[in-house]
Parts: C-alpha cells; sequence; structure tokens
C-alpha cells in the first residue's frame, strides 16, 4: 500500500510541477507585448512631441497656486490673524514668519520648498521638450517653431520666479538623463541674460493668436520681457547685470501689450459674474476670455489642462482656488446655513489688513464695491439670537431669511454716534455695525467662534462651485495689459522715455478711470495715513506730472 501510495504521490506532485511550469512560463516567462511604443519612439513623432509640450501646462496649477510666499509681509495683507489684535486680550498677535521674515522664514519651511520643487519640475519638463525638439521632422517648420517656444518660455517663467525668490540658483538648460547631484548656481545677472535669450527668440516665433486657447502667444513674451527689464532695471545690489537702458526696454514692451490687449471696459468684467447677497445669487454662464487677458493659467475643463500631478499637494481638488484665500468668512453670520456654497470656504491664507480698506475710495472707486462684500445676510430665519457683546443680556433678536444682520462701515463713514450701531451697544439697528479699526477681529458679533467682522474679499469669488478650497473652474489671469500700464508707468519714473500716452501719470491714470466706471475722472480720495486706523485725514491717489517726476 505504501508503495503505491508513493507511486499515485509522485505522479500527482509531476504533474502538479508540470502545471506550475506551465503557468510561470505563460505568466512570466513570456512576452506578449501589446505595443512596441516607448516615450523615446513616441516623442519623435509629431503627435508625441505635441504631447511632450502638453505634459508641461498643467504643473502652471500647481506652480500658482503656492500662495503663502506670493502676498504676505506687506501692509496689505497677512497671515491668518496676522497683525490684528486679539479680541480677547487686545493686545497684537504674534506675526508669522511670513509677515515679518525673521529667523523662522528659512529653508525648513515646507512652502519654500514645494516653490523649489515645482519650479524645478517644470524647468526639467521644459528642458526635455527643448533637448528632443531636433528629432521631430514631420512637424511642419512654424508649428514646431511655436511649440518649441512655447516650453522655452514656460522655463524662462519658472528661471524668473526662482531668480526672484532665491538669487543666485541652479540653470539647468538640457534634459538630465542619469543622476546629478552638482547643480552649481549661477550668478542672477547670467540667469536674466540667459532669460532675455530665450524671450526675445519666443517674441520672434510665436504665433499672436494660439492654435488653442490657452496656449503661450507673442503677447505673453512681450509681457514676461516687459517685467524681466523692470526689474533687471533696479539691479538690485547691483547683482542683476543692468542699466538704466533696461527701463527703455521695459517701456517698449510694456507699450507692444497695451496696444494688443485692450482694457476691459469695467473692472468687474475680469472676474466672475456673482451677487453680493446669496439669497439673489447669479446662477448663469461665466465667461472668463477677455481682450486684456495675455496669459491665464487654464481650469475649464474643455481647454488645454486638466488636473494636474497627484504627487504634488497643490491642485488636489482638481480647480482654481483663488475664492479661498482670502479673509472673511460668511459662515459666522446669524442664519448660517453652515459649510455651504452660499458664502463657500476661506482658508484665510492672506488676511485683508484694516490698511487695504483704507487704500480705496469707498463712494467712487468699483474696486471697492466689488472686491469687498460689506453686507452680511441671514440665509435662514432666527429665534432669540443673541448678540455679542452682551451689553444687555436679556437682549434677543428675531431675523427672518434675507435680514441684514452685519454691515462693514466704509473708512471715510465710520459710526460715530452711539445711535448707529447695533441695540447690542446700545443703538437702534437690529444688525452688528462696525467701523474700520474694528475689523479683523475687535468685534465679535456672535459666540460661535466663526465671527465675521470684516468685509469679505470676493474679488475671485465664483457663484455655485461645491464648498471646498480648489473647486473653481474659473481661469486665473496671470498677466494682463492693466500691469502693463503700471511697467510702464514706473519705467517712465526711472527714466524711460517716449512712452506713446506720454508721461507715466497718463498711464496710471488709465487704469484709474477705469477703475472709476461712469466717474472717470473724477478725484478719488484714500486714507492720507492708511496705518492710522482711525484718521479720517484724506489724499488724493490721481497722479500728476508732480506725482510720478522722472529721474
Amino acid at each position: 500500500m505504501k508503495t503505491i501510495y508513493r507511486k499515485q504521490y509522485s505522479l500527482w506532485l509531476v504533474l502538479s510541477l508540470l502545471l506550475v511550469s506551465t503557468s510561470c512560463k505563460e505568466q512570466f516567462l513570456d512576452e506578449n507585448p501589446v505595443s512596441t511604443l516607448t516615450t523615446d519612439v513616441y516623442y519623435k513623432t509629431a503627435a508625441g512631441f505635441d504631447d511632450l509640450v502638453r505634459s508641461c501646462y498643467p504643473l502652471l496649477r500647481n506652480i500658482h497656486q503656492n500662495r503663502v510666499l506670493v502676498l504676505n509681509g506687506t501692509d496689505i495683507f497677512a497671515n491668518n490673524s496676522g497683525w490684528n489684535p486679539s479680541a480677547v486680550t487686545g493686545k497684537e498677535n504674534q506675526p508669522s514668519q511670513y509677515d515679518v521674515y525673521d529667523s523662522r522664514f528659512n529653508a525648513t519651511l515646507p512652502e519654500a520648498q514645494s516653490l523649489w520643487t515645482l519650479l524645478y519640475a517644470e524647468i526639467a519638463r521644459a528642458n526635455t521638450v527643448l533637448s528632443r525638439a531636433d528629432d521631430i521632422t514631420t512637424m511642419a517648420a512654424a508649428l514646431k517653431d511655436a511649440r518649441v517656444s512655447e516650453a522655452k518660455f514656460l522655463r524662462a517663467l519658472c528661471l524668473f520666479y526662482a531668480v526672484q525668490q532665491w538669487g543666485d540658483i541652479p540653470m539647468p538648460l538640457a534634459e538630465v538623463t542619469t543622476p546629478v547631484k552638482d547643480f552649481p548656481r549661477i550668478a542672477s545677472a547670467d540667469v536674466y541674460k540667459q532669460l532675455i535669450t530665450d524671450l526675445l527668440d519666443c517674441e520672434a516665433k510665436l504665433p499672436v493668436t494660439a492654435t488653442d486657447y490657452g496656449r503661450i502667444t507673442k503677447g505673453a513674451a512681450q509681457f514676461l520681457l516687459a517685467r524681466v527689464y523692470l526689474t533687471r532695471g533696479w539691479n538690485f545690489n547691483n547683482a542683476l547685470g543692468g542699466s538704466s537702458a533696461d527701463f527703455d526696454l521695459a517701456l517698449q514692451y510694456a507699450d507692444k501689450v497695451i496696444d494688443a490687449y485692450p482694457l476691459a471696459t469695467n473692472y468687474k468684467d475680469l472676474f466672475p459674474i456673482r451677487s453680493n447677497n446669496p439669497l439673489t445669487q447669479y446662477t448663469g454662464a461665466q465667461n472668463d476670455k477677455n481682450a486684456e487677458i495675455v496669459f491665464a493659467v487654464q481650469y475649464n475643463s474643455d481647454v488645454l489642462t486638466n488636473k494636474t500631478d497627484a504627487a504634488f499637494t497643490q491642485d488636489v481638488a482638481g480647480g482654481n482656488d483663488l475664492h479661498s484665500k482670502f479673509g472673511g468668512s460668511g459662515e459666522g453670520f446669524p442664519g448660517s446655513k453652515g459649510r455651504t456654497t452660499d458664502y463657500n470656504r476661506c482658508l484665510n491664507v492672506h488676511c485683508p489688513t484694516t490698511a487695504l480698506y483704507r487704500f480705496f475710495d469707498p463712494e467712487n472707486d468699483t474696486r471697492y464695491a466689488h472686491n469687498f462684500v460689506t453686507v452680511g445676510y441671514a440665509l435662514q430665519a432666527v429665534k432669540n439670537f443673541k448678540p455679542l457683546p452682551l451689553s444687555n443680556p436679556s437682549l434677543l433678536i428675531n431675523y427672518a431669511a434675507g435680514d441684514t444682520v452685519m454691515i462693514c462701515r466704509p473708512w471715510n463713514n465710520p459710526a460715530v454716534n452711539v445711535a448707529d450701531r447695533g441695540i447690542d451697544l446700545g443703538g437702534k439697528k437690529n444688525y452688528a455695525v462696525t467701523n474700520t479699526y474694528e475689523f479683523g477681529g475687535g468685534y465679535p458679533i456672535d459666540n460661535s467662534g466663526l465671527a465675521v467682522t470684516m468685509p469679505l474679499m470676493w474679488k475671485f469669488w465664483q457663484p455655485g462651485i461645491p464648498y471646498g478650497d480648489a473647486f473653481g473652474t474659473f481661469n486665473e489671469c496671470i498677466f494682463r495689459s492693466a500691469e502693463a500700464y503700471l511697467i510702464a508707468a514706473e519705467a517712465i519714473v526711472k527714466g524711460a522715455k517716449n512712452g506713446k500716452l506720454g508721461t507715466a501719470d497718463v498711464y496710471y491714470n488709465r487704469i484709474l478711470d477705469r477703475a472709476l466706471g461712469t466717474k472717470k475722472g473724477a478725484d478719488p480720495k484714500c486714507a492720507a495715513a492708511p496705518e492710522d486706523q482711525k484718521s479720517l485725514a484724506a489724499a488724493s491717489y490721481r497722479a500728476t506730472p508732480q506725482t510720478f517726476p522722472s529721474t
């Protein structure tokens, strides 16, 4: 029996091994390639090369969503609570490292590291295009020149961002195909020289109108040349290789942009259409294409790019996040519905300081009305609301949906008399009335912990998108001709001659008059001392030849 058993066992073992061997051979040893197409093969085709260029665009989303380093450290924005006094202690909050650039602002900051990584990832992609361009022989010459110039422009843009942020930087100009540890820093002056060489080549070869909306055009190269020349002209620390001639060139290129990209009729035409009142919110289509826009990062689903690499932290939701980065949240209004699309999410990455509101004329400048929402509404009925501060503990207020619950008074027309304040402070109003010097923490309107005491900054607000950080579909404008007017004005102040529009004040006032709308030609007033929160002293911000004397 043992012998028979052993023979049967041996037979089954041999059969099993044969089955396993056959299975292994079929699954792991036999190669049955579906395609022999590789990147080295595909990128030599016209279609493959076009896709390679296309792959450079998505990272623009990630780069421009690296927001923290962009605006803080000035007198108009602060990180989170910023410089504003604490509502609890009355003392100034400890400013963040992004506002004061102290010893905490160093290379260990995640935002600095991610910006570096993103810029050099984009530079590497562009270099891959440029290094493989010679292999393309089946693409029309003009189209190939345009695609190569798109990559060259994107590399220049990222190198410009990097040299502005860090000074002397590595400047790889070819695809890296083997591991390399040594990337020496290049002097800033040499970086600027390379930028100008590349951008002049781009200007010569890029089309005026792109084959796909959102691609780089001749105008984008001219705009970046204006900005690069202006920056090099200042020759910071005598390290950029600049001279006074750069200001003349900045003016010349700014004029080219101004000629080709007319200003929008109204300031608000450049931003999403919306209502300040969520209960009467705009629900129609949006149009983010405007003749003033020279170059924009695309977010619509039917344009050049779509969601980019999941490996990078920005753009995790795949959409524009500008609407969520600025201060002011409607979640704290009495009658709030909580986290809904009515007011959407606010991350307070860039919080307006009280000085910001004081730079505008609230009555005459349409930018104040568009950028700031100064009235809060109850989105649903509220019974027996107890306002804070509790000057009268027995005070209760009933709100119906649509009732006003907060008004932020303009800096030049504060509520001086008690009667003009809310009944919580002994006034006659059933809603909170806050003055500019109380914006940012000095006057809580309820006990939700999310109380809003400043106008919402809704410059980039888009209605109808899901609640969250990055669900906007409106394109993010990077270059527009309004800035070209200001580049020209600055260049003239620094000695540039022969501006097409005349003196620096003429360029500046063109932008101002557009902002004044139907009050074009008026003399708008801003706070004479924006940092003095209670001062009502005013000063004109219309320019004159004396305002901008040339050097």
